[in-house]
């Protein structure tokens, strides 16, 4: 049997073929984003009897759910196999799917340690009124084994979101704008995950260097934030269309540079908008300066939404505090950025984000 080629690579194959000749602990990290199963059986309309662009692909239909938990047992023992002793695994899926899923995962011997809730900002509304309007999405995050040391980056998370806590509830936008791949003014794949969404898992729960494996790839978001923040990838997907777009995806992003990977250590008011939240969606970009007032000191973004000034490194509201010596100080009104053009307040790229809601436009 042919070895696989397993760094920095994506396959055009079916997962369960291919993910048979992965040697047995390879990968630090799965994320999988397998068929839900829908079970739509008519096409849906808008009130105007328009047609919604809806998940009805030949590869999310099974014949039964015997058949899809057969499916579902398949793929996730081969991903319990070649996940390394401290691996984790992370599932996305709908309530149509999800319950199933999580089931497998207990009954193959993973240790679920979180259920997160996807909280999309702007949902598919419900056209015909029947049902509440679904706008979640559920992840299930497990390590292989009970006893497994995974990985978890716990400081870089509550940096991610002001210094506090990151709850297991995630408000993201769901893919669109210039993100969502189109061709002819149609999407490419249905089901097209916001890179903001795989960039805090993947900072969340693996490190720089380690390996994630994408069974089901789809147009490689797992691929383009996997490059960007330094970790070794490899994606597997079926549909040749897919692959395609995955590719070129793939080869156009550019990776982080280095120095502005590094991660800290473990150790009011209006909408809440988390500074992590402006570096995640790619308003402001790791490795760019924030100055203060004067203009006197300069410190980098990081990857994970904190920042660096000579040794001192934290929120943007720590390391305000520290410069100016006092035990806490509001970054949002200390720091500025250069938007090409003149020198701006955080604090204004943050009310922006707010009024604009950057993303609220049902696709």
């Amino acid at each position: 049997m042919r070895e696989l080629d397993l760094k920095n690579k994506i396959i055009n194959g079916d997962s369960l073929k291919e993910l048979k000749r992965i040697p047995d602990e390879t990968f630090d990290l799965v994320f999988a984003d397998p068929p839900y199963n829908l079970q739509l059986k008519n096409k849906l309309t808008r009130p105007d009897r328009s047609k919604v662009n809806a998940v009805n692909d030949k590869w999310d239909q099974f014949e039964s759910f015997k058949k899809y938990d057969e499916f579902t047992y398949a793929w996730l023992s081969e991903c319990k196999r070649i996940l390394k002793k401290n691996g984790a695994i992370w599932v996305i899926g709908s309530y149509h799917n999800i319950f199933r899923v999580g089931t497998a995962i207990q009954n193959l011997g993973f240790w679920i340690l979180n259920d997160v809730i996807w909280n999309k900002k702007n949902p598919m509304p419900n056209f015909r009124g029947t049902r509440f309007t679904n706008a979640h999405e559920t992840l299930i995050w497990a390590s292989k084994s009970e006893n497994s040391k995974y990985t978890f980056n716990y400081q870089s998370l509550k940096c991610l979101n002001d210094d506090l806590q990151m709850r297991s509830d995630w408000i993201l936008p769901i893919c669109s704008g210039k993100e969502r791949l189109k061709k002819n003014g149609k999407k490419i794949h249905s089901t097209q995950k916001p890179e903001s969404l795989i960039h805090r898992i993947v900072l969340a729960t693996t490190n720089k260097g380690d390996s994630i494996l994408d069974p089901f790839l789809g147009t490689g978001t797992t691929g383009v934030v996997a490059k960007k923040l330094g970790r070794e990838f490899l994606g597997i997907e079926k549909d040749k269309h897919y692959f395609c777009s995955a590719k070129d995806r793939i080869n156009k992003s550019k990776k982080i540079d280095d120095d502005s990977l590094d991660t800290i250590e473990s150790t009011k008011s209006k909408p809440r908008v988390p500074f992590g939240s402006l570096v995640e969606m790619g308003l402001l970009k790791p490795g760019s300066i924030l100055f203060d007032p004067k203009k006197k000191i300069n410190a980098k973004i990081m990857v994970d939404g904190s920042i660096k000034y000579k040794e001192t490194e934290g929120s943007i509201h720590k390391v305000a505090a520290r410069i100016m010596g006092t035990e806490s100080y509001n970054g949002w009104t200390y720091w500025h950025y250069y938007d090409g053009k003149s020198s701006i307040l955080i604090d204004n790229l943050r009310q922006k984000f707010i009024n604009k809601n950057l993303s609220i436009n049902p696709t």
